[in-house]
């Protein structure tokens, strides 16, 4: 099968490592130095190869330290530029070549965000980020930039010495730049194969603070003690994550606190998740992003969907998983709780896209589609969905765990179809395929709109949530005696978000009518302003839901996120 998202094609050759040597360049806003890929043939005859590049300068190429041919293609709207290598010799099937590319990235690459010091929490120094989820890596790097293909990778990167490098990997040392006294090298090794796009680096005026046995926060030093507080339950999500899917495998698990502008709310990047500084409530509220995060190491990271277009089998996993560590340390309640917002998400991202529109199908064809223009909470909230409700099918969250701890170690270190978990589900649960087969499997894949089953969640938790904003709304300018500490003081900060996004969403009603608006707004102009940006703030905020559905990564996704998240 092919990648719709890469000219690389994964059927002649896989790249097995990466070396990197890079340095990082703050007054061009530019990372220039070396990549070699060490790629093995899966064809006899082999002596040929694409790269996925993006706006990079291409200066030279080598194979086994032999001068390569090599030239760039026609440039892609969004898949960037391929590079076509032409070896100097012919490569047997399961031979290895170790093929190096000299580069230079664009001040404009898209996988790199510079930050000026204003920009930043201290104000006086630089910082530089990567965000290579979905097919940005190229742009920082020429590789074979797909999901469906796995390395590991080595690092040096070289910094001016007031700066601190951290990478999606095993920090490894540092050391003076032999080069240039002014510039330290820092190096770093990720032995754990993983998709290009979750290499990422990071450059800043960096502090950090242990949380754990295996894990520590990084940011600015204006953050790292909040973030050292808001995260210190660390390590009980990662043991609770080991019950529930098996061993850790990326060693470390530090999360990085961004600057105030970092657009996402999380991203998995393997030992250095990514998180935005809107989670340092002072209460551990928004935690559960990380718990988001930490499931990744597990769903997407170790086992990564094939294809963009197999998104869900990431991130509606690692949903559930997420939610199943609630369940552990909170309780089911909270899981379905949680569960509700999730479903009410998909619904703003159904009604954002259109019902009709095949960017809602769980599974969508991305022939020609820029995968970040197919971002939303549907792979999430549609995935976890189909997920729940064969949990109920199969016989409780038990059962259905059980399943998903067998999909993950059968296919840790690999990339899948949803075809190829299609098929394991019915193996694994062969006793129950006549159940199986009565899901409408075409309707949950590959239709458009929201799912055809709508799973019937516990409403306790938000059933209280409910009641009070009700109660609040009701008596408006009425006797407000009946009111008490003790009302709000039973909420969990879960349920107080979503109070008072009740609350909220009936005052702003009573704005949209000019007979009920307070503000006496009385130029027409002025007016119809006012209601079009309180319509607009409604509307994004529905699509968005930043708090309540977890900021999920990338993910890009903000996840999600996201993409993000988001």
């Amino acid at each position: 099968m092919a990648d719709p998202c890469s000219f690389c094609s994964f059927t002649g050759c896989v790249t097995k490592h990466l070396n990197l040597l890079l340095r990082v360049d703050f007054d061009r806003h530019v990372i220039s130095g070396r990549v070699a890929l060490t790629v093995e043939a899966l064809e006899d005859r082999f002596s040929a190869l694409t790269l996925d590049t993006k706006d990079l300068k291409i200066v030279s190429v080598s194979a086994n330290g032999q001068p390569a041919r090599f030239s760039l293609g026609q440039k892609h709207s969004f898949k960037g530029t391929p590079l076509d290598i032409t070896l100097p010799f012919d490569l047997s099937r399961g031979q290895h070549v170790i093929v190096e590319v000299n580069y230079e990235t664009s001040p404009s690459a898209s996988a790199l965000q510079w930050l000026k010091p204003e920009q930043t929490a201290g104000k006086k120094q630089p910082y530089l980020f990567s965000q290579c989820q979905a097919h940005h890596c190229r742009s920082m790097v020429p590789c074979q930039d797909s999901p469906s293909i796995k390395h590991s990778y080595y690092a040096q990167v070289s910094v001016p010495k007031d700066l601190v490098v951290v990478m999606s990997a095993v920090r490894d040392g540092h050391e003076v730049d032999p080069q240039d006294s002014s510039r330290l090298i820092y190096r770093f090794r990720q032995p754990v194969p993983m998709p290009s796009y979750l290499i990422a680096i990071v450059v800043g005026a960096l502090e950090s603070r242990e949380i754990g046995p295996r894990s520590r926060v990084w940011s600015e030093k204006e953050f790292v003690d909040k973030a050292a507080f808001e995260f210190s339950e660390t390590e009980t999500m990662l043991k609770t994550a080991e019950d529930l899917a098996g061993p850790y495998v990326w060693g470390q698990y530090d999360i990085l606190v961004l600057p105030p502008s970092f657009p996402y709310g999380g991203m998995e990047n393997p030992c250095l998740t990514f998180a935005t500084p809107t989670l340092l409530a002072g209460d551990k509220s928004l935690s559960n992003v990380i718990a988001h995060e930490i499931s990744h190491s597990w769903t997407g990271n170790l086992v990564t969907n094939k294809t963009w277009e197999h998104f869900w089998l990431n991130e509606g996993h690692t949903v559930y998983l997420e939610r199943m560590i609630g369940r552990c340390m909170e309780s089911e309640q909270f899981r379905q709780f949680k569960a509700m917002g999730g479903w009410k998400d998909l619904q703003d991202s159904v009604n954002t896209f259109g019902a009709n529109n095949p960017l809602t199908n769980l599974v969508p064809s991305l022939q020609d589609v820029n995968p970040d223009d197919a971002f939303s909470s549907v792979p999430y909230e549609k995935g976890f969905a189909l997920l729940y409700h064969l949990e109920e099918l199969m016989g409780g969250p038990e059962v259905f765990m059980g399943f998903v701890k067998s999909y993950i170690q059968l296919f840790a270190y690999s990339s899948v179809t949803t075809e190829e978990w299609k098929n394991y589900l019915f193996t694994f649960f062969k006793d129950k395929v006549d159940v199986l087969n009565k899901v409408d499997w075409n309707a949950w894949m590959f239709t458009p709109g929201m799912p055809p089953v709508k799973p019937q969640y516990d409403t306790t938790l938000a059933d209280a949530c409910i009641a009070l904003s009700q109660k609040w709304i009701k008596a408006k300018d009425q006797d407000l005696n009946g009111f008490k500490e003790s009302d709000v003081k039973t909420l969990s900060s879960h349920q107080l978000i979503e109070f008072l996004s009740l609350l909220l969403h009936e005052s702003i009603s009573d704005y949209l009518n000019p007979l009920t608006c307070p503000l006496q707004l009385t130029d027409p102009l002025q007016l119809t302003t006012f209601h079009f940006t309180v319509k607009v703030f409604l509307e994004h905020r529905a699509a968005m839901h930043p708090v309540t559905s977890g900021l999920v990564g990338k993910d890009l996704k903000v996840d999600g996120s996201n993409t993000a998240s988001q």
